[in-house]
């Protein structure tokens, strides 16, 4: 059916349009017409088809055919995070934003699929708010559904959800704001480092200092002995007499080498080899590997006090 552009509500939040993939797009409904109706909701709030709608106002056009969806609410926001996953330019950072507000979306329309914090899965709550859409019950969880509709494995979804959740606004903010392209890697990077070294990184890919996260300056340098030949390394490593004493410099280095390592090792509990067994863990066992964590947390914070002294 036909509908008045004005008519046509846009929520805020939506990505900006590339005006030169609206000026294409403009040139090619001229010659060839719309062949794909845009998508709103019952309101006249758009769905699917942003770029194809402003390629209309370009052309002067004061109406545009329009399919009306029953969807409506989230599932309408839902549909149209859905159809932003298609555009081929997202940012990581755009990506890993809408991965987020679809997942909020989902687990209020699933309850069923959330999982509590004792590890089960969601047996639903009297006092919660109610979702006013009837939904279908499933047993496919967020990543399960959001991994088949990408065409992606899962432990895909969860790194890209987890580099969101972890980059601070201000480094997202840093990187959006520049315009700067970053990649996945660098994002995932990016979002282990601690919130100020974020934004200092953000800051010098921003200004082009620094071309990666890698090559991001840390508080400390490394000189480095540098050997004539191997045996003379070997024969360094073997001096009894040798000063192993750690500088700050080399006590740092160490330190961050482990804690890298750590994020790398640590990432492997989070693979569909081991989720697959947390409803397996019961309470006691919950309870155990919480005291072991707390442990280590504490044998942290004893070292960081006695660096401090």
């Amino acid at each position: 059916m036909l509908v008045s552009i004005n008519k046509i509500k846009v929520n805020p939040g939506r990505r900006e349009v590339e005006s030169k993939e609206i000026n294409d797009l403009a040139k090619s409904i001229s010659e060839i017409g719309l062949l794909n109706p845009i998508t709103v909701a019952p309101d006249h709030t758009l769905i699917a088809g942003l770029h194809r709608l402003e390629a209309a106002k370009v052309l002067g056009w004061t109406e545009i055919e329009c399919t009306v969806s029953d969807l409506s609410g989230l599932l309408a926001e839902l549909a149209e995070i859905d159809e932003n996953f298609v555009r081929v330019n997202l940012s990581p950072i755009e990506f890993g934003d809408l991965l987020l507000r679809r997942k909020e979306i989902y687990e209020e329309l699933h309850p069923e699929t959330k999982a509590t914090k004792e590890g089960g899965p969601f047996r639903g709550n009297q006092h919660g708010n109610e979702v006013t859409c009837k939904m279908p019950v499933t047993s496919k969880s967020f990543v399960q559904d959001t991994a088949e509709k990408l065409g992606v494995n899962e432990s895909t979804v969860r790194r890209q959800v987890q580099t969101a959740k972890n980059l601070t606004p201000e480094a997202k903010d840093i990187i959006r704001n520049s315009g700067t392209d970053i990649t996945k890697a660098d994002a995932l990077k990016l979002s282990r480092l601690e919130p100020p070294q974020q934004e200092e990184a953000a800051t010098q890919l921003a200004a082009g200092e620094i071309r990666s996260v890698d090559e991001y300056k840390k508080p400390y340098s490394l000189g480095g002995k540098r050997y004539a030949t191997f045996e003379e390394s070997v024969a360094d490593l073997k001096n009894p007499n040798k000063d192993a004493t750690y500088t700050a410099d080399t006590l740092l280095a160490g330190m961050d080498g482990f804690i890298d390592d750590f994020h790398h090792n640590f990432s492997w509990y989070s693979t569909p080899m081991c989720t697959v067994a947390y409803p397996q863990v019961n309470r006691e066992q919950l309870e155990y590997i919480k005291k072991r964590f707390a442990g280590v947390v504490t044998e942290i914070e004893k070292l960081l006090q006695d660096i401090e002294v």
